[in-house]
């Protein structure tokens, strides 16, 4: 049926309909505006988003860059340390192959990880409070905010006094109250020779290598940056599960460098046993071993405060004199095997301090 309107209702309907035209206009426009491409933009494709599969391909590609970071010391002739040399005065040699430095810098302000690790067997008795006071002096003048430290004591166990930390009040509280522990009494010492302090299972004495390879492996191997163990021992190990070599491999593969301040209490020796350091004792040369292989340094301090405040004093100057230099090794297959390293600078009988070769494992591993 047909249905007659007024001029003025189909002015009052129209009326109506144009806010509602408008603004689908506008909507429509607003639309437009946002997917239309600008002349200045890429192309834009209706491919498939692969956004997250390129960022896993980009991340693969990060961790599988086969890139060597060495940190290194030099010295003079007359044992100083050099602090402004640049690439152009070093040189890396790789198992007998000279090698392309990509990146050198000197580094004294890079975040360190610092692990103090405190032998607290029987034959550390009389020289432990003196390795108390001395470390915690060395911690509170070493550790800034932006590093970080942790305190392990070990003995016929091995104990985590303090996780990492930034708070040197933190290390110092877990220092003081170390121990020595002989566990419960024996007949012979830990470290000497003259048997073992049993515990359950089998029979322990002073897990030197085991405190290494577990710091090495379980703290340090994750951390980044700078990284350092530094042992208060007189060296002796006596009953670890893993060898001197594992413990080295272990450092090394955690890019830890390993200082030893060698701590032999003579008199302790000769009292319980009738002999001096000369007769028995092999501490010193398997902690030089340890330190050499990884770019540290072994500081004889016997039982002399006076000696070790200097030894801190020598590895915090280190820690805050090092190079740092890396390069993509021409042999670029990661097979776990040892690379040899023999890093070298020009000038007078300048001498580096460098660990002596490093694993090609893959940075996933």
């Amino acid at each position: 049926m047909y249905r007659a309107y007024s001029k003025t209702t189909i002015n009052m309907r129209f009326r109506k309909i144009i806010p509602v035209l408008l603004l689908l206009s506008s909507a429509a426009l607003t639309v437009f505006a946002q997917e239309a491409p600008s002349p200045d933009a890429s192309p834009e494709s209706n491919a498939p988003d692969t956004t997250q599969v390129e960022d896993r391909a980009t991340t693969t590609l990060k961790v599988n860059v086969n890139l060597v970071s060495l940190y290194f010391t030099v010295r003079d002739k007359h044992n100083g340390l050099i602090p402004n040399l640049t690439k152009d005065d070093c040189n890396i040699i790789e198992d007998k192959t000279p090698q392309k430095i990509k990146n050198f810098s000197a580094e004294s302000d890079l975040p360190l990880t610092l692990g103090i690790m405190l032998d607290t067997s029987g034959s550390q008795q009389n020289v432990l409070p003196m390795e108390q006071q001395t470390g915690s002096a060395f911690v509170k003048r070493i550790l800034r905010s932006k590093d970080e430290a942790f305190l392990v004591s070990f003995d016929v166990q091995i104990s985590l006094l303090q996780d990492f930390t930034s708070s040197p009040r933190q290390i110092e509280k877990a220092m003081d109250e170390a121990q020595i522990n002989v566990g419960g009494g024996s007949g012979g010492v830990p470290g000497i020779g003259q048997g073992p302090v049993p515990v359950s299972g089998t029979p322990k004495g002073t897990l030197l290598y085991d405190a290494v390879y577990q710091a090495s492996n379980d703290k340090m191997r994750s951390e980044t940056g700078r990284k350092a163990l530094v042992l208060l021992t007189d060296g002796e190990d006596q009953g670890s599960s893993y060898k001197i070599q594992d413990a080295i491999e272990a450092a090394q593969k955690a890019n830890t460098i390993i200082y030893v301040l060698l701590i032999a209490d003579r008199g302790f020796y000769s009292s319980r046993y009738g002999y001096g350091m000369n007769i028995g004792y092999t501490g010193a040369s398997a902690m030089k071993k340890m330190a050499d292989e990884t770019g540290g340094r072994m500081i004889d301090v016997g039982n002399n405060g006076k000696k070790m405040e200097a030894a801190f004093q020598q590895i915090e100057d280190e820690l805050r004199t090092q190079y740092l230099a890396s390069y993509t090794p021409t042999n670029n297959k990661l097979d776990g095997s040892y690379r040899k390293l023999d890093i070298s600078c020009k000038g007078d009988g300048l001498k580096v301090q460098a660990r002596k070769g490093y694993y090609a494992i893959p940075s996933t591993e």
